[in-house]
């Protein structure tokens, strides 16, 4: 035995001899061959030069960035890559560079050190779905080249019916929407530069008159369009062909070729193409693409620097209809106008992506959008060479609503036109045009359907204002104003939060002047209590007001309705000739019902603050039967993915509230139910002990449903990205066992790691049991429910090999027991109540769940006494699912390395404290394995997004922009360095240290760039 233990030794020590060598060779002797595109058959072992997007504070030329890292970074193993595009004739803030990947951290740093530099992040890559079928990023289960991307527009085939074919006949979009009106008029378009970032166009396409300029940002030699997306999203727009005729034909067509003929980007390309837009002074851009990543902070805060430029951008709000939570980046950008689908009957499109925004989440509540909706079903537009053809998708209702903005924006004459119109003025004349249809929500409709005449007539008087969107809260107004209209307020609930958009015509920059104020038109008014968060400096053009409404204590009788409005101050710098500032008073309208505070056992409190979604970690679907979406990243919201459940439980009498902080941050006496549904976080020690006792002296009821964890088969869901060349490795299960189990560990119960699938029949109901765990724990004189089903983990794939022809082994998944006070029940999956890849729903068994835990009713079949524990189900501690050592937890994580303290979301009494009856300091939590610091990179998750460079900043100081940014990176605020850099109040005028995003809205001057 001793010799082939020595030999493997040896082996070992050759293997890493070798690898220090391989680094060491690449240090000293870089390669010289750099590619932009992905390599194939990616090996875990080898270690190609990734490259990476260097960020700059100042525009340059680029042979001046070169000289610049190339004299202060010396170190070899980078290499610079060469951009050879239109963008290179002009300034950029931007380089591209490969490094070696052994030599990647010690680079970056060098690189961080310099003073011009803003950050480094890796060159991310975008792949658009296939248009003839509705494919993402993932097919079965694997991951295809590109960026993390949802589906676009598609072809659904010939099965259009003879009726559709006749109105088709009489009638084109445009005429839907009285183009032929304006047309009369004279307006068409002209002298309106419109940029279409998409797949090219042809040259000397018969549809088209007016083809100024095409440019290709890609690694492949052609300015034409090979696949038709191109050439269809610009005929819809300015198409002059009788078939299919586009909104403004003589619009100028400057086709920005972004996409290669596999349908792949990159990062970089869009970067230098929007720089190329700012450069030639484009007045609108349409961007048919989008994805759930809006972490992806170059392409997010170029987007911004985009509309502060006064370029209007729009975009299509996604495909992944009819799932709530599902916006596509960046037309979730309040500064976007964000475009969903409807069909020719005024039904929102099933394919068409619904709010809310899931940036605000967990810590806040998400954005109205879309912003409008237009026609995106069976439109007709432009083919590759001639003839016309018909697609579906909101990509397709994006350049309808684009070339509707083209028509808009050549009403007003080409000398005021940047006096007036501006990416928020043109959003506001769109969704005050819009018509409301009367039966979507606002977080599937906006505004409504755009009305292009409408919007005409608002723009023909135009003046400079700001505007809330949306104008108007009426919870009488439903369904328009769910969820709000759902639940009724009442006395002692967590704040209700209503989140909207501060959209200002004034000036690309903006501030909230003063405290905004609640005016209530009767005496009732005076139970509201609101307190606001917001952005003081609204940038570019639009910020946000977020409403936290609570009714007083004095309320716990009251019921009837409560009116008034909420007014906010806002100014701008004055105008060009102008003395002084531009001032606006914005007003929002609410409408409230409030109803006496419920009993305490009709009372729900849903935890929102241990859900972690993707991104920015590589958080697993919860059902693996799922192979084509297999990230979590539709917010596991009550008002998203959970939202039929929240309808079936207001159907049943049950208030739900949302709790956005720690246990410690509510009062356990006013609920009846605690309900844990799919969590992912850790929890404090504070936490646990407070759980404890809630439930056995207070007699808190606790309804729990898991999820699947186990290791091997999280190791086993690794895929390399071609776009970041890493590997991503899953940072939990479908839910987080170890915490539960450290949380349920007081009461004798814990989950297992098994992956159970299957179907079974409960109390007559057929349910499906979609990658559920078990339970392995659980105390005497409870009540177990057991059933049979295979084990699909990796470790229990061998098993069932063994035992392949023999019965399934019975696996417990439902126990209900008493506590103390209280009452427990614990099942192992949740995806029954998901309604993202729901097979079969569960509301039958939750409900008669929370009947146990709030109202002790005991339903006879769940209390058999044949599923009573005689003695407890036990397993030694050491063989219960443990934590993976391997990943930095922390970067995603609200709880580890983090301070136990009460949000915004939370009652106003406990605001920025520990909680209730705490009296200790919050102390950090750090878990066995853990590192704490907050670095987004590592090979175990979502990898090497960005690498940002900080400037200190008082953490208290609200007035750095759009705020609500501030819950993507928690509650110092840093995000906004990277951002913004030190603005300053508008009253100090002493720190001017702006970047250059910034600067640029500021009627930046690109006259330099002539010398």
């Amino acid at each position: 035995m001793t010799r082939p233990l020595t030999s493997q030794i040896s082996f070992a020590l050759s293997f890493l001899f070798l690898l220090l060598s391989f680094c060491v060779y690449h240090f000293l002797f870089p390669h010289t061959q750099i590619s932009t595109s992905p390599l194939s058959n990616p090996d875990e072992t080898e270690t190609p030069a990734k490259n990476h997007i260097i960020r700059f504070i100042q525009y340059k030329k680029v042979h001046d960035h070169k000289d610049y890292l190339e004299r202060n970074v010396k170190s070899n193993g980078w290499k610079w890559v060469e951009r050879n595009n239109a963008a290179m004739k002009f300034p950029t803030d931007f380089a591209l560079v490969a490094i070696e990947e052994c030599l990647r951290e010690f680079l970056i740093g060098e690189f961080l050190k310099l003073e011009l530099v803003k950050d480094v992040s890796l060159d991310l890559s975008y792949h658009r779905g296939v248009l003839e079928d509705k494919v993402g990023a993932f097919v079965d289960g694997k991951k295809r080249p590109g960026k993390i991307f949802t589906a676009m527009s598609f072809d659904e085939g010939e099965g259009i019916s003879w009726g559709r074919n006749l109105m088709m006949q009489k009638s084109q979009v445009t005429s839907l929407f009285g183009a032929d009106a304006l047309w009369s008029k004279g307006y068409t378009g002209a002298k309106v530069k419109m940029a279409i970032f998409d797949t090219g166009i042809r040259a000397n396409h018969p549809h088209f008159r007016n083809i100024k300029e095409r440019t290709n940002w890609t690694n492949e030699d052609t300015l034409n369009d090979n696949l038709g997306h191109g050439t269809f999203v610009a005929g819809v727009i300015a198409g002059q062909d009788a078939e299919c005729l586009g909104f403004a034909p003589d619009t100028e067509i400057y086709a920005f070729r972004v996409f290669t003929d596999a349908q792949v980007s990159y990062t970089s390309w869009f970067l230098d193409a929007f720089n190329y837009a700012i450069a030639t002074k484009m007045d609108v851009l349409n961007l048919s693409i989008g994805g759930p990543d809006y972490l992806d902070l170059p392409f997010v805060e170029k987007v911004w620097e985009i509309t502060a430029n006064n370029i209007i951008m729009v975009s299509a709000i996604g495909n992944d209809g009819p799932l709530y939570g599902t916006l596509n980046n960046p037309a979730d950008q309040s500064d976007v106008i964000g475009v969903g689908g409807i069909d020719y009957s005024d039904h929102i499109a099933s394919f068409s992506s619904r709010g809310m925004s899931t940036w605000e989440i967990p810590h806040g509540y998400g954005r109205v959008k879309p912003d409008v909706v237009a026609y995106g079903r069976e439109i007709m537009g432009s083919k590759i060479s001639t003839g016309c053809k018909s697609l579906s998708g909101t990509s397709v209702a994006s350049p309808v609503v684009a070339g509707i903005v083209c028509l808009l924006v050549s009403v007003i004459p080409e000398n005021k036109r940047k006096d007036i119109l501006n990416p928020a003025s043109m959003k506001q004349a769109l969704v005050e045009g819009a018509a409301k249809l009367s039966g979507p929500n606002m977080y599937e409709q906006g505004a409504g359907r755009v009305d292009l005449l409408e919007s005409y007539e608002t723009l023909k008087s135009y003046e400079p204002r700001a505007s809330i969107f949306p104008s108007v809260l009426d919870y009488m107004d439903c369904p328009y104003s769910w969820p709000f209209c759902r639940q009724p307020l009442y006395a002692g609930a967590m704040p209700v939060i209503f989140n909207v958009t501060i959209l200002n015509g004034m000036g690309v920059i903006g501030y909230v002047e003063s405290p905004p104020v609640w005016h209530p038109s009767s005496e009732e008014g005076n139970l509201l209590s609101i307190h606001f968060t917001y952005s003081d400096v609204i940038w570019p053009w639009t910020g946000y007001l977020a409403l936290h409404m609570q009714i007083k204590e004095e309320g716990v009788q009251f019921s009837g309705e409560i009116e008034g409005n909420v007014t906010v101050n806002v100014y701008s710098p004055p105008g060009q000739g102008e003395q002084n500032p531009r001032r606006n008073t914005c007003v929002l309208y609410l409408k409230l019902k409030v109803v006496p505070t419920p009993q305490r056992s009709l009372r729900i409190l849903w935890d929102q603050f241990h859900s972690i979604k993707y991104p920015p970690g590589y958080i697993p679907r919860d059902s693996l039967d799922v192979r084509n979406d297999i990230l979590d990243w539709h917010g596991d919201h009550l008002h998203t993915n959970f939202h039929i459940m929240f309808n079936m439980l207001r159907d049943a009498g049950y208030y739900v509230e949302t709790l956005g902080s720690p246990f410690t941050c509510f009062d356990a006496i006013q609920y009846g139910t605690l309900l844990l549904v799919d969590l992912e976080d850790e929890y404090f020690p504070e936490e646990i002990k407070k759980l404890k006792d809630d439930v056995i002296n207070t007699g808190l009821g606790l309804a729990v449903f898991a999820e699947w964890y186990n290791v091997d088969s999280m190791l086993k869901m690794k895929f390399f990205d071609d776009n970041t060349r890493s590997w991503w490795t899953p940072v939990t299960g479908g839910a987080n066992v170890p915490a539960l189990n450290d949380l349920l560990a007081p009461f004798g119960i814990a989950f297992g790691d098994k992956i159970l699938n299957g179907d079974f029949v409960i109390n007559g109901e057929q349910s499906r049991y979609a990658s559920g765990t078990d339970i392995v724990k659980f105390p005497e004189s409870g009540y177990l429910h057991s059933f049979p089903f295979l084990d699909s983990s990796e470790s229990g794939a061998t098993q069932n090999v063994l035992l392949s022809g023999m019965s399934k082994a019975d696996s417990p998944i439902l126990g209900l027991l008493e506590a103390g006070d209280g009452r427990i029940a614990v099942y192992g999956d949740s995806n029954c109540l998901d309604s993202s890849h729901m097979v079969t729903n569960c509301y039958w068994l939750l409900k008669k769940l929370l009947d146990f835990t709030a109202k002790n009713m005991r339903d006879p079949m769940l209390f058999s006494d044949s599923s009573k524990q005689d003695k407890p189900l036990h397993v030694e501690d050491n063989q219960l699912p443990s934590r993976r050592t391997d990943v930095n937890f922390s970067a995603y994580s609200a709880v580890v390395g983090k301070e136990s303290i009460c949000g915004s979301d939370s009652r106003f009494e406990v605001w920025g404290t520990k909680g209730y009856n705490l009296h200790v300091r919050g102390r950090h939590l750090r878990l066995p394995g853990y590192a704490t610091n907050d670095s987004r990179g590592g090979s175990n998750s979502t990898p090497d997004i960005l690498v940002k460079k900080f400037k200190s900043i008082d953490k208290n100081d609200d007035h750095l922009g759009n705020k609500y940014l501030a819950y993507l990176y928690g509650d110092d605020g840093l995000c906004f360095c990277g951002v913004f850099g030190k603005l300053g109040r508008k009253d100090e005028g002493e720190e001017k240290d702006l970047v250059l995003s910034v600067r640029l809205t500021l009627n930046f001057d690109f006259s330099f760039w002539r010398n």
